[in-house]
């Protein structure tokens, strides 16, 4: 009874009109971001967090979590009339979503991706809802030595679920922590890494270093590439599928589903991930394996449920625990930090309308996906043929303006500037920055609970091992290490990463 009256409250907040015009505006744009390729929801949602900071907390997490799952739609239908991943969880529904367009067979593709992705965003919704509170209830009882294990696990968890080189994952991790300690020091006010910079005592920004990362590094490396012609399918025909290709998409949407839902709530999990893992599994389980790589409907199915239940899921962690389980939920803690919430299990008890509120328009922005999306291919269609370097520099003046509102700083924009040129780097060198925020955002806070740690046993270490919860997070992080260090382990995650030709 008690879920079912929380849960009257959240929808009662979300169907509110300025939360339901939000809520719209996030998924559209999410949309928007997925269908254009090159940008995706980091950096979107990177650079539209300065314009969040004026408005109510609750209208601004439920806005930014509507572009995040909404990026996962409107990146499958680039991946099926283009065979370019609008996002780059979309990468895997290229393989059959595409050569179903090429045989006069877009219209069920999409609507495959829409409706598989509408049915794990409901179920998953309902995972967050049912995990979400009890989750928070045992993080009440967690002191300083528990949270520092706990994020020990976070970002060892990071490294061993991330794509490519583990010994790059774990170089970007401890850079992102060093990075992370710059300011002045929590208990003695003394300056760390500020090189003489009045600006840099409170911090690096955060909104300027993931606008630059995400934004502009995105953007140099998109301007490489040479734009050459897109074979856009323009003839849709008809959306609904065959009675054939609904029983055929049942299987695959439920199984996508559990994927992504049990992935995405684990640290460096989410869509990503999960929609490769679905792909590979729905390859050895479906009847129709041969058929898959030639434009299989559950090729499309499977991994679209996956990477929208994964992303829905990812806002367990997050909205629980105060923990980021990938590098959009860090994104939407620094928007709660932003404004003035301390992320954590205090939230479901200081701010129960914020907590219900966003995980009831969850639900109703997977709606509006639905009746959103497949009306308006047409107008997707048109977007495609839009030319990159028309829409970049318009991209690069609204990351300056955004990030110079926040703090109307021009140390800002030279924050953006050296960022982007970092992000660029980064992806040349071929390291992935997820980690690298994810240990920015963590280092502060693991800095603090350790150090709360240390003073509460009075300099013992063994604080960490004597407690019982604490001991068990160290084991599992100390297990998970080991097993991604062994040779035909760390194969075999590589082999999820790779895009299979059919």
């Amino acid at each position: 009874m008690e879920l079912l009256s929380n849960l009257f409250l959240g929808f009662g907040v979300a169907f509110q009109p300025i939360n339901l015009l939000y809520c719209f505006l996030g998924v559209l744009l999410g949309t928007v971001v997925g269908v254009l390729p090159g940008l995706g929801p980091l950096a979107t949602i990177a650079m539209l967090l300065p314009l969040t900071f004026g408005l109510d907390p609750t209208q601004s997490l439920i806005m930014l979590a509507g572009i995040y799952y909404g990026s996962q739609y409107g990146g499958s239908t680039t991946a099926i009339l283009v065979n370019l991943p609008g996002e780059s969880a979309s990468a895997v529904t290229t393989i059959d979503g595409y050569q179903m367009a090429r045989k006069g067979r877009a219209g069920p593709a999409l609507a495959a991706a829409a409706l598989g992705s509408f049915f794990a965003g409901t179920v998953a919704t309902i995972l967050v809802a049912v995990i979400a509170k009890p989750l928070t209830a045992i993080a009440l009882s967690f002191g300083p030595a528990e949270y520092f294990s706990l994020m020990v696990v976070g970002l060892i968890s990071s490294i061993a679920l991330a794509s490519g080189s583990l010994v790059k994952a774990l170089a970007m991790i401890c850079l992102g922590l060093l990075v992370g300690l710059t300011g002045t020091d929590i208990y003695t006010g003394a300056p760390r890494f500020t090189f003489g910079y009045f600006e840099l005592l409170d911090g690096i920004d955060f909104v300027a270093l993931a606008v630059g990362i995400y934004g502009i590094g995105e953007i140099v490396r998109n301007l490489e590439g040479s734009e050459s012609s897109r074979a856009v399918i323009a003839k849709v025909g008809s959306l609904w599928p065959s009675k054939d290709d609904l029983r055929r998409m049942l299987a695959p949407a439920v199984r996508g589903t559990a994927i992504g839902s049990i992935l995405g709530v684990l640290p460096g999990g989410g869509a990503l991930l999960s929609s490769f893992v679905a792909y590979n599994v729905e390859k050895k389980a479906s009847r129709n394996s041969a058929e898959f790589g030639h434009g299989a409907i559950e090729g499309v199915t499977a991994p679209e449920a996956a990477n929208n239940a994964g992303a829905q899921t990812s806002f367990v962690p997050m909205l629980a625990l105060g923990i980021p389980s990938n590098v959009v939920m860090a994104l939407m803690i620094g928007a709660m930090i932003m404004q003035g919430i301390v992320p954590g299990p205090n939230v479901v008890v200081n701010n129960p309308d914020l907590f219900w509120g966003l995980i009831a328009s969850m639900w109703i922005g997977n709606a509006m996906l639905v009746i959103l999306n497949l009306p308006l291919i047409g107008l997707w269609v048109s977007l495609l043929r839009v030319p990159y370097w028309i829409m970049f520099p318009a991209i690069i003046a609204f990351c300056c303006i955004g990030v110079y509102s926040v703090s109307n700083s021009a140390f800002a924009v030279y924050t953006v500037t050296v960022a982007g040129a970092i992000g660029y780097l980064l992806i040349k060198l071929d390291c992935e920055p997820a980690p690298f925020v994810l240990g920015f955002i963590l280092g502060p806070m693991l800095e603090e609970h350790l150090r709360r740690a240390m003073l509460i046993s009075g300099g013992d270490v063994s604080i960490f091992v004597t407690r019982p919860i604490s001991a068990v997070l160290l084991l599992v992080a100390l297990i998970l290490l080991i097993i991604v260090s062994r040779p035909t382990i760390a194969k075999r995650r590589d082999e999820v990463f790779v895009d299979e030709e059919g």
